[in-house]
């Protein structure tokens, strides 16, 4: 199976939205503060399995700028100043596809660890 391409990538609200269709016709709206949290980034993501960092106080964090890499992905810039995030579109595929089971998974770990969206 062929992984779906970008054909447009267009932020939205303020820089609080990225917008991404794919030639196979789906349109992901992904809120910038989903797109922080989940950052592939090894600052988030850790270096392996057991390292992920819970990013906790991003419910007011915009994306400010966003820069192709290569053919294959896209680095954010964040109003926070994390720009260290590539995000394949393989990757903003599946958080598309699978945004409110992250999202509710999110909120889980910042519950369970006595966190908070607000900064």
């Amino acid at each position: 199976m062929t992984e779906a391409w970008p054909t447009e990538i267009r932020l939205g609200d303020g820089g609080r939205l990225l917008s991404v269709s794919f030639d196979d016709g789906t349109l992901h709206a992904l809120p910038a503060e989903l797109l922080r949290v989940e950052s592939p980034s090894a600052e988030v993501k850790g270096h392996g399995p057991g390292q992920e960092q819970l990013v906790f106080g991003k419910r007011l964090v915009t994306i400010t700028g966003v820069e192709p890499v290569g053919t294959y992905a896209a680095r954010l810039l964040f109003s926070d100043g994390h720009s260290t995030g590539i995000y394949t579109w393989a990757y903003l595929a599946k958080l598309g596809r699978e945004k409110e089971t992250i999202w509710q998974a999110y909120l889980g770990k910042l519950k369970a660890e006595g966190r908070s969206r607000d900064p």
